[in-house]
């Protein structure tokens, strides 16, 4: 691409170095300085390395299939239920107007959010659940959505850090960036909030039915709730030098999600559609496992069907 290199080109990687020394945290990852690729190529010479990655994301099949699968309810009526890509946009937009509040690269915290989810199963939990159950049975292994998110990341050469972002952003250990951190906890600030809407919506949770003190401290509306967890990590953040919340907020959110869990994702007014989401995807499995399929290829093709492509390809026959 020598050839269409231009005064803006040229120029472009030392106006972003100097931009990012200037302006960014010294917590801050440095977008020329990333820990690089799996495989050796040429940088794109007007986007920085994270800028580049989350180029990929957004063009990839995995990400655009994220429109198809829904957060709590398996394909519901209804053009307001969040799926996996507007909960992705949702968590990459408050991660980054946090990543801007505490000056930490706010591109490499967008890939990261872009990309976190997109090894994600049909049907939520209990499709992610199903599947690793699956996955146990016939071949001793486990299925994770952050690691099945790590292969996609793999196969599109992202950088080391948003690659690292992706994995560690649910499960025991914790990212090696601020910036991933940052996703981390801003994903669970994003679902706990957005699923207590769909929830209400749906019918099965009312607003007062909400632990009181949890909703006195954080907020009695979603967009209240979302604004008090953010100042809280924005100002504890900025004061520890890490990426925190105090104990109150964020035991507070803790106990919000404990919930869910109790009310909605594993509740009674679920748990029919958890058992059809487990049905569907055994049924599945088990008919990609006789067509002598590998573990690799039954997974990379379930996890990759959206929640109707799933309900249809695993009617019994």
């Amino acid at each position: 691409m020598a050839e269409l290199a231009g005064r803006v080109a040229d120029a472009f990687e030392a106006r972003v170095r100097e931009h990012e020394e200037r302006s960014l945290s010294p917590l801050a990852v440095r977008s020329y300085e990333h820990g690089g690729r799996l495989r050796d190529e040429d940088e794109c010479a007007v986007r920085t390395p994270f800028q580049h990655d989350r180029d990929r994301i957004l063009h990839s099949k995995p990400f655009r299939r994220l429109k198809g699968k829904t957060q709590v309810f398996i394909d519901p009526a209804g053009d307001h239920y969040r799926t996996r890509m507007t909960h992705t946009l949702e968590t990459t937009a408050i991660a980054r107007g946090v990543a801007r509040a505490l000056r930490l690269n706010e591109d490499l915290v967008e890939a990261i959010g872009l990309g976190h989810d997109m090894g994600h199963p049909p049907f939520g939990h209990a499709g992610e659940q199903a599947l690793d159950e699956a996955v146990r049975e016939r071949f001793g292994g486990r299925f994770r959505h952050n690691e099945q998110s790590l292969r996609i990341a793999e196969s599109l050469n992202l950088t080391a850090e948003v690659r690292n972002g992706i994995l560690m952003h649910t499960g025991e250990q914790e990212p090696a960036t601020f910036e991933g951190k940052i996703v981390r906890l801003v994903d669970r600030v994003a679902y706990i909030n957005h699923d207590i809407d769909d929830a209400i919506r749906f019918g099965i949770l009312d607003a007062a039915d909400l632990p009181q003190a949890e909703v006195d401290l954080l907020g009695s509306t979603g967009s209240g709730r979302i604004d008090t967890l953010v100042h809280d990590l924005v100002e504890q953040s900025e004061r520890a030098g890490d990426i925190v919340q105090s104990d109150e907020v964020g035991d507070a959110m803790l106990s919000l999600r404990s919930f869910m869990f109790e009310h909605v994702y594993l509740g009674p007014h679920t748990r029919a559609q958890h058992e059809h989401a487990r049905e569907t995807v055994h049924r599945i499995f088990g008919r990609l496992a006789a067509e002598g399929r590998s573990e690799k290829e039954i997974v990379d093709y379930l996890s990759g069907m959206t929640d109707r492509f799933a309900l249809e390809y695993g009617e019994p026959t």
